[in-house]
């Protein structure tokens, strides 16, 4: 073969690995940036019951199953609640045994496949917890937007927004103590839940897009009533509060933030996504490439997410370092930027938006002293 026959092959085969690994990415970036209940977030294997009692449960050992506090436990057709690991029950020593809440439907049969999720109820506040909610529509730039609204006596009201891989049903964890303080509570649904009106691209823009659900949902509060408003998000559903305190024209309203999770290193969560999705490593890099050609996010700047100089108001920030999704890291530099305004609480042994579930009394007293010069 001539030598420029033998380069143009060459020339060939390098484009079109390149032309593949450049589709892969935009493919590998598409899953990144579409998650969902259905699929696991880093850090939440797949656990096997081995065997489940009126009161107690035994699951495959591992630093998930291992975990302090309250989880759901959920699988196929199935859903439960498991609280914290009871260590004087006599079990095999490749197993955990913790207690069982109670299982909300479906049946615990062992062999079976479950992941523990920091979403500890389904169905609605009125099903699930016994408290008067009423279904409402927030008119939003996309459609209707499904919320539950939870009434109170007082002026403030609390506008509660979920994250990655969760549904509304997620901040129902932190209702009964909204409710024993007669805090108005609204529970937003944003674009692309199931409900809630969906994008033609069916990303998930990490709150730089969804944060204006968010501002709708404020002025639907103010509309109704509120004198003031404060913002509880969890995961992207924090970086939409911090998006809403920092570029809504309400932004004079919001009183309060309680970020619990917030997704600030934007690149570190794309990447993170993408590898609990099976990606391989070397894809990774152009994973982040594909989500920021997608979404017009900034990915690889990663400060673009909030500005904590833009904050005005007082914020309590949960955190732990063994977040895997939303780096630790992030949060302990933002938090350090304006010491005044934010207060850092960090919740160790948590996987990412489950800070209540791995500590709820320390959660509740903290979010209780932050709240109170705010009611």
């Amino acid at each position: 073969m001539r030598l420029g026959t033998v380069a143009a092959v060459a020339a060939t085969a390098v484009i079109g690995a390149g032309a593949a690994a450049v589709a892969v990415g935009r493919y590998a970036g598409d899953i990144a940036l579409k998650p969902s209940p259905d699929h696991p977030l880093p850090g939440d294997p797949r656990l096997t019951v081995h065997s489940a009692t009126d009161e107690r449960i035994t699951l495959t050992r591992s630093l998930a199953s291992l975990r302090p506090g309250t989880y759901g436990l959920t699988g196929a057709g199935c859903h439960a609640v498991v609280g914290p690991v009871v260590r004087d029950t006599p079990h095999a020593a490749d197993a955990v045994v913790r207690r069982l809440e109670r299982v909300t439907h479906g049946i615990l049969t062992p062999g079976a496949r479950m992941r523990l999720t920091p979403q500890v109820y389904i169905g609605n506040p009125r099903d699930a917890l016994g408290i008067d909610c009423a279904d409402v529509d927030i008119p939003g730039e996309l459609g209707a937007l499904p919320a539950w609204f939870v009434p109170g006596v007082r002026d403030t009201w609390v506008i509660t927004t979920h994250g990655l891989g969760t549904t509304r049903e997620h901040p129902m964890v932190i209702m009964p103590f909204l409710r024993r303080h007669r805090l108005p509570v609204l529970d937003l649904a944003h674009r692309n839940d199931v409900g809630a009106p969906q994008t033609a691209d069916g990303f998930h823009h990490l709150g730089d897009a969804e944060w204006r659900d968010l501002d709708a949902a404020i002025r639907y509060a103010i509309r109704y009533g509120a004198r003031d408003v404060i913002l509880h998000g969890w995961s992207t559903g924090a970086t939409m509060a911090l998006r809403a305190a920092t570029h809504s024209a309400l932004r004079a309203r919001i009183s309060g933030l309680v970020l619990d999770s917030p997704v600030l290193d934007r690149h570190a969560t794309v990447r993170a996504l993408a590898a609990a999705r099976g990606v391989p490593r070397a894809l990774l890099p152009l994973v982040v490439r594909a989500a920021e050609g997608a979404t017009g996010l900034p990915v690889d700047r990663p400060a673009d997410a909030a500005d904590p100089a833009a904050l005005t108001v007082p914020t309590l920030l949960f955190h732990g370092p063994d977040d895997i999704l939303a780096p630790w890291e992030a949060s302990r530099a933002f938090a350090a930027r304006r010491t005044e305004l934010i207060t850092l609480r960090p919740v160790p042994h948590a996987p990412h938006a489950a800070m209540w579930n791995a500590d709820p009394a320390g959660y509740e007293e903290a979010l209780r002293r932050f709240l109170i010069p705010l009611m």
